[in-house]
């Protein structure tokens, strides 16, 4: 099968290559992003391997099915960026990576969560200036500290596992609470969570009701100094409003793996460039925000997998048997 790999970084390449095997399927690998602009690349193929910024709204996704596109297969498990209604009206199959290694997200949001504890950014620049001042540079213990999971995966879980680990009690919240959940994560309201956590740590997925989740009265019920950890997607927060919270000190660490403006920035190379998002630009300011690129996802065992299940996915569609991760519309309701 004949598939166009948008937003194709070497790394994409190097790990999709190896998991098409024989080669099974012809892959023709394009860097830019998928978007209005650059759909008519696709003409001649059958399928488009996506990625979590390309856009597959609706005047994208008319466009692929003019060109003959029969399958979107993403190489992520977030699908908030594809119209599955529009798609399913077309005849386009959607398909995605429902998991890869959640330990991996899981680990880097405790890495952020470390970091901004003993800012060990900030010392690191220190040491490197001959500045061996530890003013600015105060942390906490972590043991017996108050964490809040919102949403309960196995990202969440993993998460909530690890901190369980350093001596924290573990709350969580999760319209479907998992009854495989260990006996150390107790379930709450997300209201209760929110009042009672001095760390709250965001693993759940984009959906018209978490979208700006983390908004100005969900921020006002928080702890003075809470840390704010978010690994999962850019729209649960408003980042209007946590840029005021930490103005004001109400959130004293934040740590971003995601931003919801990030299609624009994450994934190249923009150090030549002014960046234009003033919002991203105030939060680089604060001493006590750590951003990262949306690297949570970014290890060798994710990588293979995520690859392996994208042909697993596009060799089920063109054989009609195997497993096949379909996305439906109906997983918006």
């Amino acid at each position: 099968m004949r598939v166009a790999v948008f937003s194709s970084k070497a790394y994409d390449r190097l790990f999709l290559d190896q998991a098409n095997e024989a080669p099974r399927h012809e892959l023709v690998y394009f860097e830019p992003p998928l978007t209005a602009e650059t759909a008519a690349l696709a003409a001649g193929f059958r399928g488009v391997c996506a990625f979590v910024n390309d856009r597959l709204d609706q005047e994208v996704l008319r466009q692929l099915h003019n060109s003959g596109i029969e399958l979107i297969a993403l190489r992520c498990a977030g699908f908030n960026n594809v119209d599955l209604a529009e798609a399913e009206r077309l005849g386009i199959t959607v398909a995605r990576v429902p998991a890869y290694s959640p330990h991996a997200v899981a680990e880097h949001a405790v890495a952020l969560l470390l970091s901004l504890n003993r800012m060990t950014y900030r010392a690191y620049n220190r040491v490197r200036e001959g500045n061996f001042s530890l003013d600015g540079l105060l942390g906490f213990d972590l043991y017996g500290k108050t964490v809040g999971v919102v949403g309960t995966g196995k990202i969440g879980l993993i998460f909530a596992d690890i901190m369980h680990g350093f001596g924290c009690r573990a709350l969580a919240s999760d319209p479907a609470p998992d009854p495989n959940a260990k006996a150390f994560v107790q379930y709450v309201s997300l209201e209760e969570l929110l009042a009672e956590a001095d760390i709250i740590s965001l693993h759940c997925p984009l959906t018209p009701q978490t979208h700006h989740l983390i908004d100005a009265q969900a921020i006002a019920r928080m702890k003075d100094g809470v840390v704010l950890i978010n690994t999962g997607r850019g729209r649960v927060v408003d980042t209007r409003a946590v840029i005021d919270a930490l103005k004001n000190g109400k959130i004293g660490r934040l740590g971003l793996d995601v931003y919801e403006e990030e299609e624009q920035l994450f994934f190249q190379d923009l150090s030549q460039r002014v960046i234009a998002d003033d919002l991203f630009m105030r939060l680089t300011t604060f001493p006590n925000v750590l951003i990262t690129g949306h690297q949570a996802f970014f290890t060798r065992e994710a990588m293979s997998h995520i690859a392996e299940t994208t042909l697993a996915n596009i060799s089920a569609f063109e054989q009609g048997s195997g497993t096949l991760h379909r996305v439906s519309a109906d997983r918006l309701a």
